[in-house]
């Protein structure tokens, strides 16, 4: 894929399912491929394959191929496929070549997580990494730290489509989006919903989402508001999501999964706990908090669920 259609494709939403996993808690390929094709059908616009909602760091390399593998398959051609990469940049650059070689259409460089990495050497990281790649990269920055000409050079490099800019530092985002090549990386809203609105004032374009495992219509929604500068409309739909997305930020984050697991299982397939060292389930009050508010999704026709189905278990 081209790296101008691949940045178009950022402009909309890019869709993280989830890594489903069997009862011995091997990634289930049959199931996470049924995840990644629902998402599909969904008209996602970018689908990340093993991103933070795949749960990224608590997969081998080989089970991060794995889902790269049943993503290409789920998806089967009816939205770019980006393959979320990372660790050591020899790992990385390993991923890479395996993505291009299986299909992927670009790859996700999640941002090095060594506890004594230096701000222009994690630019560095990506541009080395950018540079090795036969695919279009987009650049996870979730960081603090960064200078506006770290940034720069960042989305000015040629083979970087976007840059998935996860900080609420917006002073620093306004600040590099005008400075840098208007050809070059687009800047895209890395922390979902909740955030788009705020972040396409400042000159973002896109979004990426969870919710989307479960509720694409309305991330659709939001997007469609926020390209016709309907900033009201978004707010609203933003204000609907609230109580689920506080909901993931319980225990500093560790239940962002996990809640999206379980409402994913509860629309019908199950994709099995979450990995440690994140949350593995809710407590029986947070899920029958979650179930009350899919039934009025569900009942408001936001969300459609499979329970019943053959070969699908219900949540219980």
């Amino acid at each position: 894929m081209s790296i101008a259609i691949m940045r178009k494709a950022l402009t909309g939403v890019s869709g993280v399912p989830v890594t489903a996993y069997d009862g011995n808690g091997e990634v289930e390929t049959r199931i996470t491929a049924k995840v990644y094709a629902r998402v599909a059908a969904a008209g996602i616009h970018n689908i990340v394959a093993a991103g933070n909602t795949g749960e990224f760091y608590a997969l081998t390399p080989r089970e991060i191929r794995i889902v790269h593998e049943a993503a290409v398959s789920g998806v089967a051609d009816r939205a770019p496929v980006t393959a979320a990469i990372g660790r050591s940049l020899h790992e990385a650059v390993a991923m890479a070549r395996d993505a291009a070689a299986i299909g992927a259409s670009a790859v996700m460089s999640h941002q090095p997580v060594d506890p004594f990495a230096a701000p222009s050497a994690q630019i560095d990281y990506f541009c080395n990494l950018a540079d090795a790649s036969t695919l279009p990269l987009v650049a996870y920055v979730r960081a603090e730290g960064f200078t506006v000409a770290d940034i720069v050079r960042l989305a000015n490099h040629g083979n970087i489509a976007g840059i998935k800019f996860a900080t609420t530092d917006l002073m620093l985002l306004s600040r590099a989006i005008p400075a840098a090549d208007p050809a070059g990386a687009l800047f895209v809203c890395g922390l979902a919903e909740s955030w788009a609105p705020t972040f396409t004032a400042a000159g973002a374009r896109g979004f990426t989402s969870g919710l989307v495992n479960v509720a694409p219509k309305l991330s659709l929604a939001v997007h469609d508001a926020l390209e016709k500068g309907d900033f009201a409309a978004a707010r609203a739909i933003v204000n609907k999501l609230e109580p689920f997305e506080r909901m993931r930020t319980k225990f500093r984050n560790g239940a962002n999964v996990t809640v999206v697991k379980e409402a994913v299982t509860y629309s019908g397939l199950d994709v099995g706990p979450v990995r440690v060292p994140g949350l593995p389930r809710l407590d029986e009050h947070d899920r029958e908090d979650l179930h009350l508010l899919l039934r009025g999704w569900e009942a408001e026709g936001d969300i459609e669920t499979h329970r019943g189905q053959q070969d699908v278990k219900a949540a219980g």
